[in-house]
């Protein structure tokens, strides 16, 4: 479906390799082409609410919609949106196919190896969840289960990491199809985000899904290229101005429904501005 799925099995570290290689032979969107242009390019992900999500008419909603919306009149043009799989988040940014990524992106470290983050803007838990009737307690109970997880995201590092060997992992293309997963019996747990519990047991209330074990607490960032200095004062002034005139809280209540977090000032092999 999308030009870099070819890509799709490749984890975090070939995408630091690739960005790497290419970084210097991007062409797209400088500020000013930007401007010139009347449109900002944004990458965001396509089925992942309250993330970023396609509503039931065809527009581009959810949290990092908002702030796509918000950056874009900040600049004072036009936001486009382009719906990525997970695995394709980076790719599309280091190769020009997207200006900036508002794409529920988790601030980690080998990831700022291939992009250039922000101050973050939101936050997000990383768990697994299974039915109630489940019997999960420990790393070790993984081992007893199929674990669905989106590929080469968050969850599904935080689960390679703690399952134990040999644990059946199954890797999806995105949120959606981890959750679908689930439901369906495909997999008896999930590397999860802090909204899973919420959409599977709207989807199959009889069972009761839950988180099982805690992970991380992580902090979303907006990503632009490495090096791209302009991009990254712009980025970071634009949230800057959002948190101070209180249009990130009307954002957190909208979406997550909870209050906006006290963010930390660094988070460690993740600097916020380009060095």
């Amino acid at each position: 479906m999308l030009n870099s799925m070819t890509r799709r099995h490749l984890g975090v570290a070939l995408l630091t390799l690739a960005a790497l290689a290419t970084a210097d032979k991007v062409q797209a969107g400088t500020l000013e082409d930007v401007k010139k242009k009347g449109v900002v390019v944004i990458g965001i992900q396509g089925d992942n609410p309250p993330w970023g999500y396609v509503d039931s008419s065809g527009k581009q909603d959810g949290i990092d919609a908002d702030m796509g919306r918000a950056f874009a009149e900040y600049l004072g043009v036009k936001a486009e949106f382009t719906p990525l799989a997970v695995a394709n988040r980076i790719p599309a940014l280091t190769t020009g196919r997207v200006d900036i990524l508002f794409a529920t992106m988790a601030m980690l470290p080998d990831r700022a190896k291939a992009v250039q983050y922000s101050k973050p803007y939101v936050a997000n838990e990383i768990t697994l969840v299974a039915a109630k009737a489940t019997p999960i307690s420990s790393n070790a109970d993984m081992g007893k289960y199929v674990i669905g997880v989106p590929r080469s995201s968050t969850q599904d590092t935080q689960v390679t990491n703690n399952a134990p060997s040999g644990t059946e992992i199954r890797r999806f293309d995105d949120d959606a199809a981890t959750i679908q997963a689930l439901i369906s019996g495909q997999v008896q747990a999930v590397g999860a985000n802090l909204f899973y519990p919420q959409r599977l047991n709207a989807a199959k209330p009889d069972l009761g899904f839950e988180p099982k074990l805690h992970f991380t607490a992580l902090y979303n960032g907006a990503c632009t290229r490495l090096g791209e200095k302009e991009w990254n004062e712009t980025v970071n002034k634009f949230i800057d101005q959002i948190k101070s005139d209180g249009r990130l809280a009307a954002f957190y209540a909208k979406w997550m429904k909870v209050p906006v977090p006290t963010f930390p000032d660094s988070v460690p092999g993740v600097p916020f501005t380009v060095q």
